[in-house]
C-alpha cells in the first residue's frame, strides 16, 4: 500500500450535546489521526446548521496546531465565493506563520450551507467586483506569494511565513482540474460527493495532462467495521438528495426536508428533487483497503482524504482507527 491518508472532519453534533463537546471531539480527532499516522487534518466549512459545529476552519485550525505536534493542518476547505481573496491570504499567511510546514489551504466553490446563508455572508459585497471564481482564485494565488519587502506601494497579504501553505482546489469537473492545473494548485477530486468512476477518470487525467504529470489527491467516504454486516447497518440510513435547478445552482443534500429549504429559500420554482445512493466504500478494514488499493493501480491516486459520514461518534471513531490500524498490521 504505497498511498497516504488522511481525514476530513465536519465537527458533528450528536443529539443532546453541544457544540463544544462538539468541538472537542475534533481536537480529540486530530491528535488520535496524528497518533494513527493520517498526513493531514482537514476542517470543512458549514453555515447555519444546528448538526455540524465548524463554520470557520481557520480558527479550528489555529486551536489545533497548538494541540498537536507534526500532522498537517488544514482547509478542506474555505468556501471563497462568500469572502475577500485578501482577508483568505492574510488568515493563511498568518496560519503559515504560526506553524511553517504544517498548514493546508484547500478551497472549494460550494456555499457550504443554504440559499439563507449565503445571502447574510455575502451582504454588502459588490457583485460586480466579485468576480468569477476563477479571478478570485487567481486573486487569492497572488496573495498567498507573498513579494519581498521594498515597494510599500505594493498590496502585500503579510506576514510572510517561512513556508507557505500548501495549496488545493476541492472539486469534480474538468473545469476544476484545468484551473488548479493552470494556478499550480493541487486537485483533490470530490469523489465524496460524486463517486462517478468515468468522471472520476475523466478529470484524473484532465488535471495530470494539464498539469504536466502532477497526480491529483481523492476524498472519498468510508465506513469500516468489524464486519461487512456491522458496516452495511452503519449506512443503512444514510440518503443523499440530488436538487436540480434550471438555470441555477445544483446541490447534494442529506434529506428531503433539506432539499426543500434550498429550493424554498432560493425562490426556485423550476427543479427535480431525486434519491441518490451515496458515493462511499464499506466494509471491513481489508475490504476497503483492497478497494482503496484497486483506485490506487487504476488511477495512480496516491492519497486520499478520508470522510467517514457515520452519525454514532464511537462508530466514527472507530471506523477512522481501523482503518489506519489495518495499515501498520500488514506495513
Amino acid at each position: 500500500m504505497s498511498y497516504r491518508l488522511s481525514l476530513l472532519d465536519k465537527s458533528p453534533i450528536a443529539d443532546g450535546e453541544t457544540a463544544s463537546h462538539a468541538l472537542h471531539r475534533t481536537l480529540q480527532l486530530a491528535q488520535q489521526a496524528e497518533a494513527w499516522g493520517y498526513h493531514r487534518f482537514w476542517l470543512a466549512e458549514h453555515h447555519n446548521t444546528d448538526r455540524l459545529a465548524s463554520p470557520s476552519p481557520e480558527l479550528l485550525i489555529a486551536w489545533i496546531i497548538g494541540q498537536t505536534q507534526h500532522i498537517r493542518v488544514g482547509s478542506g476547505g474555505v468556501m471563497l465565493q462568500h469572502y475577500s481573496p485578501y482577508k483568505v491570504a492574510e488568515n493563511f499567511n498568518l496560519l503559515a506563520s504560526l506553524a511553517p510546514g504544517r498548514i493546508d489551504i484547500g478551497v472549494g466553490k460550494a456555499p457550504g450551507g443554504l440559499p439563507l446563508s449565503t445571502r447574510a455572508l455575502q451582504l454588502g459585497v459588490h457583485l460586480q467586483e466579485k468576480g468569477s471564481f476563477a479571478e478570485q482564485l487567481t486573486l487569492l494565488d497572488s496573495w498567498l506569494q507573498v513579494p519581498p519587502v521594498g515597494d510599500e506601494e505594493i498590496l502585500r497579504a503579510t506576514p510572510q511565513p517561512p513556508r507557505p501553505a500548501n495549496r488545493f482546489l476541492l472539486g469534480a469537473s474538468e473545469e476544476s482540474a484545468k484551473l488548479a492545473a493552470e494556478l499550480g494548485w493541487q486537485l483533490v477530486f470530490a469523489a465524496h460527493h460524486n463517486g462517478d468512476p468515468q468522471l472520476m477518470e475523466k478529470v484524473l487525467n484532465s488535471y495530470r495532462q494539464h498539469s504536466n504529470g502532477q497526480r491529483a489527491l481523492v476524498a472519498v467516504q468510508v465506513v469500516v467495521a468489524d464486519s461487512p454486516a456491522e458496516a452495511d447497518l452503519l449506512v443503512d440510513t444514510l440518503r443523499v438528495y440530488h436538487v436540480s435547478v434550471k438555470d441555477g445552482p445544483s446541490v447534494n443534500v442529506g434529506s428531503v426536508e433539506q432539499a426543500e429549504r434550498y429550493v424554498r429559500q432560493g425562490g426556485y420554482s423550476d427543479y427535480v428533487i431525486e434519491p441518490r445512493t451515496p458515493s462511499l466504500l464499506k466494509g471491513t478494514a481489508a475490504q476497503v483497503h483492497a478497494k482503496l488499493d484497486a483506485l490506487h493501480q487504476n488511477f495512480g491516486i496516491e492519497e486520499f482524504v478520508i470522510d467517514t459520514p457515520v452519525a454514532e461518534e464511537q462508530a466514527r471513531v472507530k471506523s477512522l482507527e481501523l482503518l489506519a490500524t489495518h495499515r501498520l498490521v500488514t506495513a
